[in-house]
């Protein structure tokens, strides 16, 4: 729909530091788009009131003397920035019609996000403008990634993030001024310090005399601002983002900002005063802006404004409201859980073959990347010097250098989180985790934000994850885990788990090239095992199962190490027993592909699973369920998994054989079986 055109008053949606010596056309501006912001606010809780905004309405209204200001001053071409659910008027001013905004609210086919995201999440990555995530600091390093992302390409780009006094007591956010002060990423973090986290009290949530006091923690200038100046805001806003933007270095506003209605719009705010109310309702920078224009003569101009900007409002919003119903589509919402495309370089061919062990394969398959692919960088905990803890990155720190092999500080999160703003912004980084196990201190970024982004915005996120896992060499309960079916349940991710050196260097090969967050797991006890390894133009066949071994009397589904223990085991079965099955090892877990082994399963009439994640509501469940909906009556007994124990992972060597499937085990699992 093209919506009404916006009135020659919002036309101008920037301010400089040089805009600010003519400070009556900056405040009129200023003013302008505060009042805007308002009554859209307002407009926005009526709507919510009769029903046609669901969900909820978390309004800005009180805080506008904040985000107007950041939004005029920043560069709209080049810079970073993340609002959060205050801040209706800065996706205003960055981009996008009122109309698609208010469409986004109204939760119709004139989304943005197609309606699949809350009503104050959306964003514009295109535009470099990162939607919301409910939990707020986990924005934070997006920004820094994204900013780290544009000065890599010479763009003197800043960032600006958003966080609560409530959430600034989260992990992710100190997590994420760490790592931007480490590498000197010049983000403002700006926490609204509204004096309540919904209503729960500053007294309650922080024990320093002020927040910004924790800039020092990091080597950061702190800054305290009072928004309900709109001059002083822009001034000093203004003269921070420039010394930001010219040193390269992080910077903490703690910026005094109000609410003038509750958290949501189901807030019933009985947890303030009438002090309190009061107090806030004088400090309104709008209210205290609009009383100082009219007495420097502007309230004619203003009455203009805002009669002008109420006609505007309620145009566009009779048009917005006429759009009908979204898409109901089962079959677009599914597809669009992944970008359907991806990378294709043309990687210089190699018909060199060597031996090698399958983390000297990574090695390769990582030098070729870094040395082929522009967008590429590669990084970790102890990656660089000391080559990981596995040594898939020995000596490419010494080739490539700092700016491609990043040690990152011991921060999970965040360092996803950073890796996330990367790719939003081109960049394809590569992530290793010491071990699979400590991904679950990232488990928003992975499963709530890398996963959804494309469902939710349409931005592609092209990261790989990487995650050395798996037993059987005594590391105990928290280095050895098989996690693979939490991650599987979260759609938007891409999963594959190869057995041999070859298929982890295709792997590792096909999961870059995604536009989506891929994760590789990669079996420890594997790292050692060699095989033949050259280029292999077909290294895409990854995401198929390999069919391992021909047989008759059952189709055996596995994946990792466990290949190798049941192929083992066949061996023996046939020698001794006779039986013969087609062995599957799957190597990829999401998307799976099941056709082969349905035609298997149609010939063979019998199904076993081994993997070495537990038993309960383990990936195995997940196959045995897929492919008897539809074969259940080719089946002549019930399905068979063999997995390791429902308990944590023990220490002792004794103990962990008998926790995990070993070859021995299966062998005895398959004859009682079989017989």
């Amino acid at each position: 729909m093209d919506y009404t055109p916006l009135p020659d008053l919002l036309s101008n949606k920037d301010l400089s530091s040089k805009d600010l010596s003519k400070i009556d056309q900056a405040l009129l501006l200023s003013f302008t788009w505060m009042h805007l912001s308002r009554i859209v606010d307002d407009r926005i809780h009526a709507l919510f009131r009769q029903g046609l905004v669901k969900g909820t309405a978390a309004g800005g209204q009180g805080n506008e003397g904040l985000a107007i200001p950041i939004a005029l001053l920043l560069n709209k071409e080049k810079d970073i920035v993340s609002w959060t659910h205050r801040g209706l008027g800065g996706h205003l001013i960055w981009s996008g019609h009122l109309g698609k905004h208010l469409s986004q609210y109204l939760a119709n086919s004139g989304s943005p996000t197609k309606a699949r995201e809350g009503n104050v999440h959306h964003g514009d990555p295109i535009n470099r403008s990162y939607p919301m995530l409910s939990h707020l600091g986990a924005m934070c390093s997006n920004v820094v990634g994204g900013v780290d992302s544009q000065r890599r390409n010479g763009i003197d780009s800043i960032g600006v993030t958003f966080i609560g006094d409530g959430s600034s007591s989260t992990g992710d956010v100190h997590e994420s001024m760490n790592i931007a002060s480490v590498f000197n990423v010049p983000t403002v973090f700006i926490i609204e310090n509204n004096h309540y986290a919904y209503s729960t009290p500053t007294s309650e949530q922080y024990a320093c005399d002020k927040l910004v006091q924790r800039a020092s923690g990091y080597q950061m200038e702190g800054i305290s601002l009072d928004t309900s100046d709109t001059e002083e805001t822009l001034k000093i806003l203004s003269k921070a983002f420039d010394k930001v933007r010219e040193t390269g270095k992080p910077l903490l506003i703690e910026a005094q900002t109000l609410r003038l209605r509750g958290h949501t719009a189901s807030d019933t705010c009985d947890y303030l005063s009438k002090e309190q109310n009061e107090k806030w309702a004088e400090q309104d920078a709008l209210l205290k802006l609009r009383n100082r224009l009219i007495k420097d003569g502007f309230e004619e101009a203003l009455s203009k404004i805002e009669k002008d900007l109420a006609a505007f409002l309620e145009k566009v919003l009779s048009e917005a409201i006429t759009h009908p119903p979204p898409s109901s589509s089962k079959e677009e919402l599914v597809r669009d859980i992944f970008s359907q495309s991806r990378k294709q370089p043309e990687w210089n061919a190699d018909d060199t073959t060597q031996t090698l062990t399958l983390a000297q394969a990574l090695q390769k398959a990582h030098h070729k990347i870094l040395s082929e692919s522009p967008e590429s960088i590669l990084m970790g905990q102890d990656i660089a010097t000391y080559g990981g803890p596995f040594k898939t990155t020995k000596d490419l720190f010494k080739e490539f250098g700092r700016q491609k092999v990043i040690n990152t500080p011991l921060a999970e999160s965040a360092t996803v989180g950073y890796a996330i703003g990367l790719a939003l912004n081109g960049h394809r980084p590569i992530v290793e985790f010491q071990f699979a196990d400590f991904a679950t201190d990232a488990t928003t970024q992975i499963i709530l934000n890398a996963a959804t982004y494309h469902f939710r915005s349409g931005a592609k996120v092209p990261l790989v994850l990487r995650f050395p896992c798996g037993g059987g060499i005594t590391f105990g309960s928290f280095h050895s885990q098989d996690l693979e079916s939490i991650y599987l349940h979260a759609p938007g991710l891409k999963v594959l788990y190869p057995s041999t050196p070859q298929d982890a260097y295709n792997a590792l090969l096909a999961a870059y090239e995604d536009d989506n967050p891929v994760l590789l797991f990669e079996h420890k006890a594997l790292y050692r095992s060699k095989g033949s390894v050259s280029f292999d133009p077909n290294y895409q066949s990854v995401w198929k199962p390999r069919q391992v071994t021909s047989g008759k009397d059952g189709t055996i589904v596995t994946y990792g190490e466990m290949t190798l223990y049941a192929q083992r085991a066949l061996a023996y079965l046939e020698e001794e027993y006779e039986y013969t099955f087609d062995l599957f090892d799957l190597r990829a877990l999401s998307p799976i592909d099941f056709t082969s082994i349905k035609e298997s399963l149609s010939r063979t009439h019998r199904l076993a699973v081994i993997h070495e994640a537990r038993r309960n509501v383990g990936f195995g469940a997940e196959i045995v369920s897929q492919l008897i909906e539809e074969l259940f009556f080719d089946l002549e007994s019930p399905p068979l998994r063999i997995t390791s124990l429902d308990t944590p992972v023990p220490f002792a060597p004794e103990l962990e054989a008998i926790y995990r499937p070993s070859q021995d085990s299966i062998v005895e699992s398959l004859i009682s079986w079989m017989e």
